[in-house]
């Protein structure tokens, strides 16, 4: 055999040839050792070879060849077993073998599955004693609690593992493999603690929120489908229902309301639906900006830093068309909204990975990333007159989105154009901010729009989409929504239809009426100043000097 062949099967041997040095093992290293010594045996054998007719059978009589040579030569340390329990290989920790050993194989996947279904503490102390060979004194050192303790957490795991070796149950997916967050989102107030991503960046939270996604489960059901003890995960269900993330049904059955995102998506859907969204976008640069603009080209008392009142007029349209050219169905959306016992009242989002689902297709263009966070209002109860709507997107270079959108930026603001506080000591903590947000320039200049007024007479002002091209985008945007719903469970499906058609001539849309906007030079680049007050305005009873 050429070498280059030779190449090719270790590198597709290398982790079946671990796997199997794990399987007879009894620690990394040894491991280590031992899956070494079958490559080099291997690789030498297979280029002296002249033809091979059964590649697995060639390579694995020679991996035990070589691993009955590694016993004799190194006195093979005898296996350690958990008390009561028949299981003399250290397989726990194995990855898949070349070929399973049939003898212990269903005494060890036994074995794993009650493993699962102890507490994290006692999984820790089972894996430290028994399969890194550590002292009970050592253990007891990492994990800060008394010897004694660690004795009977691991009396007390042994008992449990006894006792589940003849019991009935599955590890659900979630595990074996829990899934992980890539973002959280909210609509709607997210009250004093904070909103989803308080309440569920905790992994455990996560999954049992997940667990119960798709169906309906018990307390029981939830923790074999987690893979721990339903005592370990009591609590945090309990504090999840009472906050709203998981609702009870019939048969002690609970269910959420939190939106996940498909685990798999098509390329091919998304892009089709970018081409169409594009083209909304082009035809609202023709028949709707035009309005808008005209409707605030009376717009007087108004501060704009630079002067500049693109400004305004870009503010105007993104808030037109993600508020003023709505398709959404009429729907009620009451039971989505999570209430929690900190005040919170909002829909909540979780992004999760996802698979492309169509990796040969190739996207019609690359799009830009059409990101932007719903909208952002703060109102003071302090200063009723001060109100402030926002939305950040690629355009604005604010940091942080909503938990970073304070109402007292407003207020320091309007403390400071009133005359109420200075640039003393005493006032330090409230300008360091301003300066920081760049509402305020170094030189105590307001670098935000400010308008005099109501904001509703404002907003007023701003056109409608036309109700005939309203019904043409809603047709088309409601056959795609539910197309989209049949990838969730049944009990997400209003939400989502009704999301993702009003959705559809949205933030996404406004972004790309923005892009046309700015490139073919209706409006003139942003510079980093204007960046600050991209998409947001103020409104209170006076004017920045």
């Amino acid at each position: 055999m050429n070498k280059q062949q030779a190449d090719e099967l270790i590198v597709e041997y290398l982790p079946k040839i671990y796997g199997f040095a794990m399987k007879k093992s009894f620690s990394y290293e040894e491991a280590e050792e031992l899956s070494s010594d079958i490559v080099s045996e291997v690789y030498l054998s297979l280029l002296s070879a002249n033809e091979i007719l059964n590649v697995d059978g060639y390579i694995w009589r020679i991996s035990k060849h070589v691993y009955s040579k590694f016993v004799s030569h190194k006195k093979k340390r005898e296996g350690i077993s958990i008390d009561g329990i028949n299981i003399s290989d250290n397989t726990l920790i194995a990855d898949e073998a070349l070929i399973a050993d049939e003898d212990y194989e269903a005494e060890i996947d036994l074995l794993r599955r009650e493993i699962a279904f102890l507490t994290q503490i006692r999984r820790k102390i089972i894996y430290s004693f028994y399969y890194e060979n550590k002292s009970i004194s050592t253990i007891a050192k990492e994990i800060e609690i008394p010897e004694g303790t660690i004795k009977w957490h691991l009396n007390k795991a042994r008992n449990d593992l006894k006792e589940g070796f003849v019991m009935e149950r599955k590890i659900g997916k979630l595990g074996i493999k829990p899934i992980e967050a890539e973002g959280f989102g909210h609509g709607g107030n997210p009250g004093h603690n904070g909103a989803t991503e308080f309440y569920l960046k905790n992994k455990l939270n996560l999954n049992i929120v997940y667990s119960v996604y798709h169906t309906p489960r018990t307390m029981v059901e939830i923790a074999e489908e987690l893979g721990v003890t339903p005592v370990y995960i009591e609590d945090a269900v309990k504090e999840l229902a009472a906050n709203g993330f998981l609702v009870e049904q019939a048969g002690n059955r609970y269910t959420t309301y939190v939106e996940f995102n498909p685990q798999t998506y098509s390329l091919e859907q998304q892009d089709k639906c970018k081409q169409k969204q594009m083209e909304i976008a082009k035809l609202l640069v023709r028949e709707y900006v035009p309005q808008v603009r005209a409707a605030v080209a009376d717009v007087k008392n108004i501060y704009i830093p630079t002067g500049n009142r693109e400004l305004l007029e870009a503010a105007a349209i993104f808030y037109a068309i993600t508020n003023k050219c709505s398709i959404t169905p009429k729907t009620d959306l009451s039971k989505y909204r999570i209430k929690t016992l900190a005040g919170g009242d909002f829909i909540a989002y979780v992004s999760i990975p996802a698979t492309q689902s169509d990796p040969e297709y190739v996207p019609f263009q690359s799009y830009p990333s059409y990101w932007a966070c719903g909208n952002m209002i703060r109102w003071s109860e302090k200063y009723p007159t001060v109100y402030s709507w926002s939305i950040d997107t690629r355009y604005c270079s604010r940091k942080g989105a909503w938990e970073n959108n304070l109402t007292s930026d407003y207020e320091y603001l309007y403390e400071f154009m009133m005359g109420a506080i200075e640039d003393t000591p005493a006032n330090k903590e409230k300008f360091d901010r301003l300066r920081d947000r760049g509402y305020l320039t170094k030189d105590n200049k307001v670098n935000i729009m400010v308008m005099y007024g109501d904001q509703n007479e404002f907003f007023s002002k701003l056109p409608s989409l036309d109700e005939e091209l309203k019904k043409t985008l809603a047709d088309y945007a409601l056959e795609r929504a539910m197309l989209i719903a049949k990838e969730y469970p049944p009990q997400m499906r209003d939400l989502v239809v009704t999301h993702r058609t009003g959705g559809f001539v949205g933030r996404t849309v406004a972004l790309m009426v923005m892009d046309i906007l700015y490139e073919n030079g209706t409006f003139r680049p942003l510079t980093e100043d204007e960046k600050v007050t991209s998409n947001l305005l103020m409104f209170c009873d006076r004017l920045p000097k």
